[in-house]
């Protein structure tokens, strides 16, 4: 689990971890916070593996340097020694029925197939918000909805994964910050030929943006920015390079627009500012995607076309 200026709703999760119905190893990566969360861990230290960092590395950095301590293999620290064959990822802001991990467990133990597995998301007033990722047309990841066809992918708030297969997918994209590697990691997968899951019956009860806040600027930046760069790393090169360019030809004509009185979305992302930033930050970006995108496609064992033509747009 990973919490930054969680203390609000962090005793909640962690108190429904220790009730789960599957012995299991709770770590949590707290990434700098300075609202109390440090002393709160402190208190039920006994029961939890606490890796403090220095500052915020945000969700994908904080599951990066968790799998990187030891407790799994293969994910940019050579060691060689699998301690536990799944890992979970969870947020703070979440609540997991307490048979959560137990199903999860035994549905990657009944399909040698899957790689990732997760239940449905709720709201805490109980309505549905996501039972996992799907792939729109535009290579967004959006919450897919409640008795829909199976999901493209999983969300990253609440899953479950097999350790080997994401270390050989390449562990978690760090540099993501947050948002898009929960879809950056099923794009990898079903690259490898694995398949993902879904399970009901476990609702995990979900706050959503208790930490980033929905809507906000850096929510925009980072799902704006981390999904074209998931493009250049994982899609068809044809749908990378047009999404990249749709980005770019919105960002010129957005001021011109509001020259001749067009009217323009009031949001976060339709702000010309917001827009040439993450611009800035997938040029500086690039070249480590594209050397990404040449490991990620030797490890391939399915052709990206297939993968796109298969999910996109369901």
């Amino acid at each position: 689990m990973v919490t930054w200026q969680g203390g609000a709703h962090l005793a909640a999760c962690l108190d429904a971890l220790a009730a789960q119905s599957r012995p299991h190893a709770t770590v949590v990566v707290d990434n700098g916070s300075t609202d109390g969360t440090a002393e709160l861990l402190a208190a039920r230290a006994a029961d939890l593996t606490v890796l403090r960092l220095p500052r915020n590395r945000g969700y994908a950095g904080g599951l990066a340097a968790a799998l990187a301590t030891g407790f799994s293999t293969g994910l940019g620290t050579g060691l060689s020694t699998v301690r536990t064959p799944f890992v979970a990822w969870l947020n703070d802001d979440t609540v997991p029925d307490r048979n959560w991990l137990g199903a999860l467990e035994d549905a990657l133990d009944d399909d040698p197939r899957a790689a990732a597995v997760a239940g449905p998301l709720i709201r805490p007033d109980g309505s549905i918000q996501s039972t996992g990722v799907r792939l729109t047309d535009q290579g967004y990841g959006a919450d897919a909805p409640a008795g829909g066809p199976p999901a493209f992918g999983f969300c990253g708030g609440a899953a479950l994964l097999r350790t080997g297969a994401l270390a050989d997918a390449g562990g978690v994209p760090a540099g993501f910050f947050c948002y898009y590697e929960d879809t950056d990691t099923a794009w990898r997968l079903r690259l490898a030929g694995w398949d993902i899951r879904r399970v009901d019956g476990v609702p995990v009860i979900h706050l959503h943006g208790a930490s980033s806040g929905l809507g906000s600027r850096a929510f925009h930046r980072w799902n704006e920015r981390n999904r074209l760069l998931m493009l250049v790393r994982c899609a068809p090169p044809g749908v990378a390079m047009r999404e990249w360019a749709r980005f770019a030809a919105i960002t010129v004509a957005l001021p011109l627009r509001r020259l001749r009185g067009v009217g323009v979305p009031d949001e976060p992302n339709f702000a010309v500012s917001l827009r040439l930033r993450v611009l800035a930050e997938l040029l500086v970006r690039l070249p480590a995607a594209l050397i990404a995108r040449i490991r990620i496609g030797r490890r391939a064992e399915v052709r990206r076309r297939a993968v796109w033509r298969a999910w996109s747009g369901r």
